[in-house]
């Protein structure tokens, strides 16, 4: 008898292991959560999540508890209706909210304080002002901060009418938002379709960016230059990245502030318009002001078998777009792509897989218990864009541009029209990189998760327990506030809510 109670112990134990091993929480929809709010998640302070909510220009900051229920709301009367863009920056007791604003002809810069309970902390504070001749509907300012968010950068570009040439100012704050730096500098732009992109400051303050020149197509670069500028300088170094005859697409760029790296890396093709055929790694040293590498990785079929969705082997990465780039300790990184397009197309009628039903009834809708009544724009059916999210490729580079390992994580995503639900969103517990994304399972889509671990070894979980019915995950807009914690948005009905998924 005694055999029989503690073998029942430890099966009672094993299952409230096995329960504690995933919790949901989800928090109640509000009247004023509707599906088009516009929203950020904060983050975590003092054990409560922040969220950042703004519904027809309504803003306010909603605050939960451990069980995602609403402690407190703080409306934000101070700001202006209209906000052009907003960002945040979370620290370990506070945060500061930067936004852009436009009043009559001059479009400000603001950062404002909040403390652990969501509430303003003094007045906001004037960053920068332009004066502008039109309605501001994009960003000017970008504002960015360095990993260890001790240095905050506020980057403004301007391109005077036929001058081919790029004016930027950069500002530099300390984490107080005490002015350290301003400068102001002239790039010329006389290389056809020149852009600059991928700003980022290191914990030293030091500016990084990059200016790629296209070669007449859209989305294909020819040339690289990557420009650094020391945090206290008004000059800036030009350095001319050598391609070897190669061509790019989304070149991207990643800090490595423990081993004094700047990493620039992409997808590219040997030929100009070609399928893609590998990774480009350009490795900048900024002790010696050098470049360390310069090389890239070529795919082999059994790879590209593996990563490809659909079609032929040469063109398995074609729809690859480079999602994530992680710096390890040893000067090498981690890379992540997933495959990403649309199809348009108009809603014919005479399809039988677009949902509409027979061909037959085009002219007519269905009213009432069954009665019928002509319906002369019936046919006149609205271009409607699909959207894809296949599978995710992952590799691990050593500093010398060598792969280390790679693995690919399956998926076949789509939805019409919106992209919330598709893609994924990661969070790294330390041993792992966890992924979260949908899959759709009888007309209904599941959350799930897969891991990576530090040596390659990827890891199929179960789907997630306590996903309620009608809760459509947003993972691509999730955001991780503990070690093994992530609040990922859900659209439940026709309103938005907030789900935290402790693991």
């Amino acid at each position: 008898m005694k055999w029989n109670i503690f073998i029942l112990s430890l099966l009672l134990m094993a299952f409230t292991i096995s329960a504690k091993c995933q919790l949901i929480s989800y928090s109640e929809t509000e009247d004023d959560d509707v599906k088009d709010l516009s929203y950020e998640i904060i983050g975590k302070l003092n054990g409560n999540i922040h969220i950042y909510k703004n519904n027809r220009d309504i803003h306010s900051i909603t605050l939960y508890d451990a069980q995602m229920n609403k402690v407190s709301k703080e409306k934000l009367d101070f700001l202006p209706e209209r906000i052009i863009n907003e960002n945040f920056l979370l620290f370990p007791d506070s945060y500061l909210m930067f936004y852009e604003y436009q009043k009559k002809s001059i479009v400000y810069c603001m950062a404002v304080k909040f403390d652990n309970m969501g509430k303003k902390v003094g007045e906001p504070v004037q960053l920068d002002t332009t004066n502008v001749s039109f309605n501001a509907s994009n960003k000017i300012y970008n504002v960015i901060n360095s990993e260890d968010k001790q240095k905050i950068v506020v980057v403004k570009i301007s391109k005077p009418d036929e001058e081919k040439e790029n004016h930027v100012t950069i500002t530099l704050y300390d984490k107080q938002l005490q002015l350290i730096k301003r400068s102001s500098m002239t790039l010329p732009m006389k290389e056809r379709n020149a852009t600059l992109s991928e700003f980022q400051v290191d914990n030293d303050g030091d500016l990084a960016f990059i200016k790629s020149n296209g070669s007449g197509q859209s989305e294909i670069v020819s040339s690289v230059k990557l420009i650094t500028k020391p945090a206290l300088a008004d000059t800036i170094a030009i350095t001319d990245i050598n391609l070897n005859g190669i061509y790019l697409d989304d070149v991207r760029m990643k800090v490595d502030n423990y081993n004094k790296h700047y990493l620039v890396t992409t997808l590219f093709s040997k030929q100009r318009g070609g399928n893609v055929d590998g990774f480009f790694y350009y490795l900048w040293d900024k002790g010696t002001k050098k470049q360390i590498l310069n090389t890239t990785i070529t795919f082999d079929d059994d790879f590209r078998s593996d990563a490809k969705a659909n079609g032929p082997n040469k063109a398995a990465l074609d729809d690859y777009y480079l999602r994530n780039i992680v710096a390890k300790r040893d000067g090498g990184f981690l890379l992540a792509a997933e495959s990403y397009y649309t199809s348009t197309s108009n809603n014919d009628p005479f399809n039988r897989w677009n949902g509409f039903g027979s061909p037959f009834y085009n002219n007519y809708s269905v009213y009432g218990n069954g009665g019928m009544y002509y319906n002369p724009y019936a046919r006149n059916y609205a271009n409607v864009t699909r959207y894809y999210a296949d599978n995710i490729i992952m590799l691990s580079v050593d500093i010398k541009g060598k792969m280390e390992w790679s693995n690919v994580i399956h998926k076949s995503q789509q939805d019409d029209n919106t992209e919330n639900n598709i893609s994924y969103g990661t969070f790294n517990s330390g041993d792992m990189v966890h992924f979260l994304f949908n899959i759709e399972t009888k007309r209904q889509n599941l959350l799930t998760e897969q891991s990576i671990t530090p040596d390659g070894q990827l890891v199929r979980s179960p789907t997630l327990r306590g996903l309620d019915r009608g809760y459509e995950f947003m993972p691509r807009h999730g955001k991780q506030t503990g070690i093994r914690q992530i609040v990922v948005p859900c659209q439940y009905r026709n309103y938005i809510c907030f789900a935290k998924i402790d693991f």
